[in-house]
């Protein structure tokens, strides 16, 4: 029996695309893409998610890339302009789960320790969970089995009592392998009927 349902945040949650804040850097398209796919990377990102600081992975990549200083300083310096705001459908799904008093829910996220102050400031939502658990603070993240361990066991979770919502299909599998039932994030629309497929409580 399912008693408490865990969120992804960003992409789930909270819509995120460093695409918000390039595109107004980069006069195509074009440009912007290889910038993100060769410079500031999605695996870039994830170290400063993993727990490395923002001005140290900074620096690895004005060493690599001088000809990018500028560019590669905007990307945490403004951060904030990645935000595209909530995903309102799912904050609502989340709010109706919360109604029902029925379930615990938590969150996991992939995030920099230093950047997700500045989300909890802006959506007061993150305030309604019973845990959070952040990977740059924590110094791992997802796919890492352990990180879903540190939440179970901080929050005396068992694995065949929870169910887990991410749009990173690589996460979700990591989840299923621990026996965590999970939910592949597309769109509110579909986590909607998949919830009440297996809640039937929506």
């Amino acid at each position: 029996m399912i008693t408490a349902i865990i969120f992804d945040l960003g992409g789930v949650l909270i819509d995120w695309k460093p695409e918000y804040l390039f595109r107004k850097i980069f006069e195509t398209e074009l440009e912007m893409r290889q910038f993100l796919d060769t410079v500031c990377t999605g695996e870039w990102n994830e170290e400063q998610d993993a727990g490395r600081t923002l001005k140290e992975g900074t620096a690895v990549l004005e060493r690599q890339f001088p000809q990018h200083v500028e560019n590669i300083r905007a990307y945490y310096g403004r951060w904030e302009e990645m935000l595209g705001g909530v995903i309102e459908g799912t904050v609502e799904i989340f709010k109706e789960l919360k109604a029902t008093g029925k379930y615990k829910t938590y969150a996991l996220t992939n995030w920099s320790a230093e950047t997700f102050p500045i989300a909890q400031q802006k959506y007061d939502f993150l305030n309604w969970f019973d845990g959070i658990v952040v990977s740059g603070t924590e110094k791992m993240r997802k796919p890492n089995p352990l990180f879903y361990q540190l939440l179970l066991e901080r929050y005396h979770l068992q694995s065949d009592e929870v169910l887990f919502i991410d749009d990173n299909l690589r996460n979700v599998q990591a989840a299923r392998k621990l026996g965590i039932e999970s939910i592949h994030f597309k769109s509110f629309e579909a986590l909607q009927i998949d919830l009440e497929e297996r809640l039937r409580l929506l």
